[in-house]
């Protein structure tokens, strides 16, 4: 992270610089951030101790969730904090760091997704041979993998923008540091890496969602050969996975798939893969999933039992 930078912090515009909007986002994203947090963090929680959420699907949410909580915790409690100061400023290293923690949670994300992808497809597709492909040992390597892959994206984004010298201007269009707005700062000729951002980005996003379009499609046209019931259960997951899938894909292929024009259009489209889905996941995951009702209502129920009878 050496270079020859001059500056040593950055200025953050944010959402908006309207004194009044920003008290109204202060309000509506505390409350988002609550929800994302408490939400995932009760699919957690049910997952790991619920006896009937042991298949590789329900592991692979609660990995979902965990990253849910931790990639919108990058940079919501900082846009939050800011909406109730004047002075929005991020130093140098730890708007690096931002950077880098928006694209190693949002590049692991997406490989969550399309892994689970995978195992729709399999459960579906290859119903005698699901035990024997999606092992916890299997399931493990490609959680390992989702992990290591995640990491070489965003150090890869990371490096690239922290060596470009900075000498000012020093403020962000955005409410928290990514590649685009940085670019736009750096004070040389940043077309390569550009590029180079945009071509990493960009097969990242389109080979895997060129996996998932596969996957379901094929899933689809399988299911011709199902009964009623096998068809309305497999719908029932696939569905909720699609809606996450759409929310998350469409918003960030957006904004990483081509050059950045217009950075205001850029932070709106943002909230939607930073805040926005993170915070429905939760509830499209447990209205659409029998099970995970059941096993949460079970935990509840318990919970409520014991509290009573510590009474």
């Amino acid at each position: 992270m050496d270079n020859a930078s001059s500056v040593k912090e950055f200025i953050l515009v944010g959402l908006s610089e309207n004194e009044g909007v920003q008290k109204i986002c202060f309000v509506l994203f505390l409350f988002f951030y609550i929800i994302i947090v408490a939400g995932n963090v009760f699919i957690v929680i049910t997952v790991i101790s619920s006896q009937c959420l042991n298949s590789p699907m329900y592991f692979f949410l609660s990995y979902l969730s965990f990253v849910d909580i931790c990639y919108s915790s990058v940079t919501a409690p900082k846009m939050i904090a800011d909406f109730l100061v004047e002075n929005k400023t991020i130093s140098f290293v730890g708007c690096i760091a931002q950077l880098f923690g928006v694209h190693f949670f949002g590049c692991t994300e997406i490989f969550i997704l399309t892994v689970m992808a995978y195992d729709r497809y399999t459960a579906i597709c290859r119903p005698l041979h699901y035990t024997t492909l999606m092992t916890r040992r299997v399931c493990s390597q490609m959680v390992i993998g989702l992990w290591v892959g995640g990491f070489v994206h965003s150090m890869l984004q990371t490096l690239l923008t922290s060596c470009l010298p900075f000498c000012g201007p020093n403020k962000i269009d955005h409410y928290f540091c990514d590649v685009h707005p940085l670019l736009k700062l750096a004070c040389t000729n940043t077309y390569a890496v550009g590029i180079i951002v945009v071509a990493n980005s960009g097969m990242i996003a389109l080979s895997c969602f060129f996996i998932l379009v596969v996957s379901y499609i094929v899933i689809l046209v399988s299911l011709k050969s199902q009964t009623s019931e096998g068809r309305h259960k497999a719908l029932s997951t696939c569905g909720s996975h699609i809606a996450v899938v759409v929310l998350f894909f469409g918003p960030c292929t957006f904004t990483y798939i081509r050059p950045s024009s217009d950075l205001s259009e850029d932070k709106s489209v943002a909230v939607f893969y930073t805040v926005i889905t993170p915070m429905l996941n939760p509830l499209i995951y447990t209205l659409r999933n029998e099970e995970v009702k059941s096993a949460m209502k079970k935990l509840w129920s318990r919970k409520v039992g014991s509290e009573k009878g510590h009474m």
